[in-house]
């Protein structure tokens, strides 16, 4: 009986080994044909790794609302994915497509531009900052230093933070941080 038993646990090992390494070669398989269809569009980093398994980030919330299309485009311009899923904290003002609207008209169309991709990015980045703060928590700091290296201010009017002078319309938790949706596109002062 210990024989048999003996045999069939090192019959299954066997199974199991030659089974991961059909797995393994299937994987690479696959990726080597993903790879040469989006050839032209090389995109590779943490952003593009498919997990269902934990909670969302920060850009994955964005690309998830209907009401930050035009974020999600800025931040794919601007190739910032990768940085959006870091580990973090990371505290992102997202503004909405309307905000992005009651910019002057053609300014948006002109940041997405391939030649404008560092301004963008400069933008972009003064909308996130290391953190992982609630709304009423935003209360206690006059200032918040962002990712593009500069401040940006934070008044208390009427009981509610202001970023920047921009109101917070709801903050959503991300699994690398928080996502404040805010009704102003955050413009970083120019020197």
């Amino acid at each position: 009986m210990k024989t048999i038993k003996l045999l069939f646990f090192v019959f299954a090992s066997v199974a199991l080994i030659c089974s991961c390494k059909n797995e393994t070669k299937d994987a690479s398989t696959t990726s080597t044909v993903k790879t040469t269809e989006n050839e032209s569009v090389e995109r590779s980093g943490q952003a593009f790794i498919e997990d269902d398994g934990s909670s969302p980030n920060v850009l994955q919330i964005a690309i998830g609302s209907k009401d930050h299309t035009t974020l999600v485009a800025a931040v794919q311009a601007a190739q910032l994915e990768n940085a959006l899923v870091n580990a973090g904290p990371l505290m992102v003002f997202a503004p909405t497509n309307e905000a992005f609207a009651a910019l002057p008209e053609g300014t948006v169309e002109n940041l997405l531009k391939p030649e404008n991709k560092d301004a963008l990015a400069n933008i972009l980045k003064y909308h996130v900052t290391p953190g992982n703060y609630s709304k009423d928590f935003l209360k206690k700091f006059k200032k918040l230093g962002q990712a593009n290296n500069t401040d940006v201010k934070i008044e208390v009017i009427d009981g509610e933070p202001i970023i920047g002078g921009a109101k917070i319309l709801a903050s959503v938790k991300a699994g690398n941080g928080i996502v404040h949706v805010i009704n102003k596109v955050l413009l970083p002062p120019t020197e």
